[in-house]
């Protein structure tokens, strides 16, 4: 099983830096926040995508592919009433794409609670039309380039879209695209209130990226969440991705917790 880490809890070190200490911990992958390069994807010139690409692979890395897609610019939305916003975030998801393939990633995952979230008072079914339709108009792209686009489904206290695995694959049946898949977070089923390797199999056709990560927004291994049966039904359903720990909080700093959550996963490996 192979693991990331995602790089926005090493601040601005450089990326060179951030790399080095990732590897250092035993990690195979990292993942990208974008908005922690630029403001935008279309400010990072094709020679620094190259750069970025080689030192992650001179440290021993793979490039994953991007997370918190839509932290930056500002006014994107999936799901706005306004379709020239819409519009503008589809483009944006296809600038995401190009540079995710052009640092050889392959997985975009969608979190972005506050730009899918409802606006206004537009109807639960508009909203959901209106994602659909921004996400399908991206995925040609998507195919295309070879990265998958992953629905993440988070709980109620982030946003009102898609709050479950099982409504994040009826939004994948829907859309119908190879291109279109599902990203399961630890800290998300554990808000649902089943059993998370039941979740897993259930998903196990549509999951594409696991995100690792505790209930108490810290790393795995930090709080009450159990990863042996995580990993087990992992294991189980033979997950060929990676799983990439994301906290949310880095006490008592990103490095320390790159380690440390590292070292408790590879104890609940199963045999």
């Amino acid at each position: 099983m192979r693991f990331a880490f995602c790089n926005e809890g090493f601040g601005d070190r450089p990326w060179s830096v951030v790399c080095s200490a990732i590897a250092e911990a035993g990690y195979q992958g990292v993942e990208i926040a974008p908005f922690t390069l630029a403001d935008t994807v279309q400010q990072i010139s094709a020679r620094r995508r190259d750069e970025l690409r080689v030192t992650a692979q001179d440290a021993g890395l793979e490039i994953v592919g991007l997370h918190w897609l839509l932290m930056k610019p500002e006014g994107l939305h999936v799901a706005h009433p306004d379709e020239r916003v819409r519009a503008r975030t589809r483009d944006y998801l296809c600038h995401l794409v190009d540079f995710c393939a052009d640092l050889g990633g392959s997985i975009m995952v969608f979190g972005s609670p506050r730009q899918r979230s409802r606006v206004g008072n537009a109807s639960q079914e508009d909203t959901w039309k209106w994602a659909a339709e921004t996400f399908s108009r991206a995925l040609p792209t998507a195919a295309d380039r070879g990265v998958a686009l992953c629905i993440e489904p988070l709980g109620p206290d982030e946003t009102d879209f898609v709050n479950t695995a099982a409504q994040a694959r009826k939004l994948i049946d829907e859309i119908g695209h190879a291109s279109f898949r599902l990203i399961l977070d630890v800290k998300a089923m554990s808000a649902e209130g089943r059993a998370i390797p039941e979740i897993i199999r259930e998903q196990r056709d549509v999951l594409a990226h696991v995100h690792a990560n505790d209930a108490n927004r810290q790393g795995p291994g930090s709080g009450e969440v159990d990863f042996r049966p995580i990993l087990g039904a992992l294991r189980e359903i033979r997950y060929g991705g990676y799983v990439s720990v994301e906290p949310f909080a880095f006490l008592p700093d990103s490095d320390t917790v790159a380690r440390e959550s590292i070292r408790y996963l590879r104890e609940c490996l199963p045999n």
